[in-house]
């Protein structure tokens, strides 16, 4: 088996410049949660998980997120405004200072790994002050069985310390909170922050670094399933899309739900646990994420009920981004060992508030790779102060804050496999039609499952396609369970020129967004972009 990244001889803590009051290694979650309890980091819930605030921070921070530029990095990381360099001395410095602060403190320690294949993944060592943090650690990376724990030799480590504060003067920093990858040093420090997340997306950017760069692996932030025949479906899609409730089908299993690798021969899960939101969750709605919050789940900054243990998913009063973290066999339809096939369907989901892009369109290997780099979806009025129309939103690979590398990295490696397997490559529209927001109406559910139904099996390959006029896609003129005329959603429109001049601003927004990436993009992305001239 081929490994990357530099194999650590780390073993005791004490190789690593510290002697902790107390170690708990590799503790099970019924042990984690009752030191969590006692010590005061959360309250138990009457579903059995426990309740844990995540103090000041309720997001990530990206804007504190820095990655050290050394030699290895300083012509490969795509620096600017997602990726911040911090020197290797400050790295250092910062680094013993934490060290430092755990002389006599107790830690929880954790050995996983990040990437359910085993010819591709990450041997993590997690040392955590908080104990839920470490049981997110177990929900959120891969197991070890207690025979691979026995000669386990990390190849990587994050050290977070929510208690420790940098001093922005004298360490590099923006402010007290931080989180920094060292791909030199193989290391990840997180301090200042108790936002749990920063750890699972902190490992995601590594991979995102090593697997395209040394393995020829494309790193892809969407879920993934796979049915009855093998045939393997994937979904990209930013907050608000549908990425995990049309994921989430009971007649499939789940490889996983926000992270995978796309090796030689398979897609592979590179986490073994879920991260949802929970905002009004309910049994009825998602069933299957509802009935996985039991004891060993975690519950981020939610509330309960008055006067009961029992979570009000709809109280929002400390954050809209309430969450809960689990391992992924609490979901009844998930696949045990995480790596399915080649994948036959890729989806991108966008909630277009325009109402310009089709329910469902078939994109060109040069289309998707700049739909891809665009990553594209739309707030839409009241979601955020001051927002009053619809605003687009892009996102990198539907994962901007992720990359280390150029998006066109990405987007070239998605091209590649995508012709090679003869992937189709699917745009989905799950936002409005006959309208943009306040005037049309948001797609209904039932039409867009029965657009993914059709797609996956097969019921679009031989139906005629109309070619949209300004966007260039392939529009099927017909699929089963769907009206036609909701098809083209230019006929859903009463006024059509109205719908024209939208579908021109919309496209005009794309091409200022892709802008920024032109210089790196080949001609074929580049033949990928709207019918529209920005200006007209």
């Amino acid at each position: 088996m081929q490994e990357f990244g530099i194999k650590s001889t780390i073993s005791p803590l004490q190789t690593m410049g510290f002697a902790p009051a107390q170690v708990f290694w590799n503790q099970s979650p019924a042990e984690l949660t009752e030191f969590a309890l006692q010590n005061g980091e959360g309250v138990l819930a009457d579903n059995g998980a426990i309740m844990c605030d995540t103090g000041k921070f309720t997001g990530r921070s990206p804007k504190d997120k820095f990655t050290v530029k050394d030699a290895k990095t300083e012509n490969t990381v795509w620096w600017g405004d997602i990726n911040f360099a911090i020197s290797p001395e400050h790295f250092e410095a910062l680094e013993a200072k934490m060290l430092a602060f755990l002389q006599d403190k107790t830690v929880y320690v954790r050995d996983a790994y990040a990437g359910a294949h085993p010819d591709y993944r990450l041997h993590l060592r997690v040392i955590n002050t908080q104990a839920w943090q470490n049981l997110f650690c177990y929900n959120m990376f891969l197991r070890p069985t207690e025979a691979e724990l026995q000669n386990f030799v990390p190849n990587f480590k994050i050290i977070c310390i929510p208690e420790f504060k940098a001093n922005p003067a004298e360490d590099g920093t923006k402010s007290e909170n931080f989180t920094i990858i060292s791909f030199t040093k193989n290391t990840i420090l997180i301090g200042g922050s108790a936002y749990a997340g920063e750890m699972k997306k902190g490992i995601f950017t590594v991979l995102n670094y090593i697997l395209p760069q040394e393995r020829q692996t494309l790193s892809m932030h969407c879920s993934a399933n796979v049915g009855e025949a093998g045939d393997t479906a994937l979904f990209f899609g930013l907050s608000g899309t549908g990425k995990t409730t049309l994921s989430a089908d009971a007649t499939r299993q789940l490889v996983g739900d926000d992270e995978h690798g796309w090796a030689e021969d398979s897609v592979f899960n590179f986490e073994g646990g879920c991260y949802a939101k929970v905002v009004d969750l309910s049994a009825e709605k998602e069933p299957e994420i509802y009935n996985a919050i039991k004891f060993g789940a975690i519950l981020e900054n939610t509330r309960f009920y008055a006067g009961t243990r029992t979570p009000d998913y709809h109280n929002i009063s400390v954050t809209e981004n309430t969450r809960t973290s689990y391992p992924i066999h609490f979901i009844p339809n998930a696949l045990e060992e995480s790596v399915a096939g080649i994948p036959k369907n890729i989806f991108f989901l966008t909630a277009d508030a325009f109402g310009v892009i089709p329910p469902i369109s078939k994109l060109t290997s040069g289309q998707a790779m700049y739909h891809f780099i665009s990553g594209y979806t739309a707030k839409v009025a009241g979601t955020e102060v001051g927002v009053k129309e619809p605003q687009a939103t892009f996102s990198a690979c539907f994962g901007a804050a992720f990359l280390p590398l150029h998006p066109t990295k990405y987007a070239e490696l998605l091209g590649e496999k995508m012709k090679k397997h003869q992937v189709n490559v699917w745009l989905i529209n799950t936002g409005w039609t006959g309208g943009g927001y306040g005037v049309g109406s948001r797609m209904k559910l039932a039409y867009t499952r029965a657009i993914i139904r059709a797609a996956l099996a097969g019921a679009l390959d031989n139906v005629k396609f109309e070619k949209h006029p300004i966007f260039g896609v392939a529009m099927p003129m017909e699929c089963p369970e769907v009206p036609n005329e909701v098809l083209n959603p230019r006929h859903t429109w009463a006024d059509k020129d109205a719908y024209d001049a939208q579908a021109n601003h919309l496209a005009e927004l794309f091409v200022k967004n892709f802008q920024k990436y032109a210089d790196f993009a080949n001609p074929e992305i580049l033949a990928g972009a709207p019918l529209v001239a920005v200006g007209v």
